[in-house]
C-alpha cells in the first residue's frame, strides 16, 4: 500500500494528468506536490544571469512555480484531499529522484510528454530517468 506519494509538478499537461491520476487512485496516499526550478531555466549560467538581474530571474522562477503548486494544491482540494508542497532547486531528474529518496516515499507518479525520435534525444526525457535512478516504484502517466 502506497502511504507516501510523490507527485512532481511544473504546471504542463502531463504533469497534471499525473496528479489527476494520483489523485483518483491514491485518495488516501499523504501526496507530496514537488516542484523543481531548473536553474537552465531561469538562466542561472547564462548571460543574463548578472548579479543585477539574478535576483529578479529568481524571483520570477519562485513566483511561476508558487503559482504552479497553488493550483495543484487548489485542483486536490476539489478532490477533498490535502496535499504538501515543497520547492527545490535543480536539475529535475535528480531532484525528484533524491527527494523520493532523501524522504522515504513509497512512490513516484510522474506525468510524461511521451515524445519519441530526435525530439526525444534532443530534449531528453525526465520520466524515463526517474524511472531508471528511482529507487522506489514509478508511475509514468501520458
Amino acid at each position: 500500500m502506497v502511504k507516501r506519494l510523490l507527485v512532481p509538478i511544473d504546471g504542463s499537461d502531463p504533469a497534471d494528468a499525473a496528479l489527476e491520476f494520483a489523485l483518483e487512485e491514491y485518495p488516501d496516499a499523504d501526496i507530496t506536490l514537488l516542484s523543481v526550478i531548473d536553474p537552465t531555466d531561469v538562466g542561472y549560467g547564462s548571460i543574463e544571469a548578472a548579479p543585477s538581474t539574478f535576483e529578479h530571474l529568481q524571483e520570477n522562477a519562485e513566483e511561476r512555480t508558487q503559482n504552479v503548486l497553488d493550483e495543484a494544491s487548489n485542483r486536490a482540494a476539489e478532490y477533498g484531499i490535502d496535499v504538501t508542497t515543497e520547492t527545490v532547486i535543480g536539475m529535475p531528474s535528480r531532484a525528484i529522484v533524491e527527494w523520493a529518496e532523501n524522504k522515504d516515499m513509497d512512490g513516484i507518479v510522474i506525468g510524461s510528454h511521451g515524445r519519441k525520435g530526435v525530439t526525444r534525444v534532443l530534449l531528453g526525457s525526465v520520466a524515463e530517468s526517474v524511472v531508471r535512478r528511482s529507487p522506489v516504484p514509478v508511475t509514468v502517466v501520458r
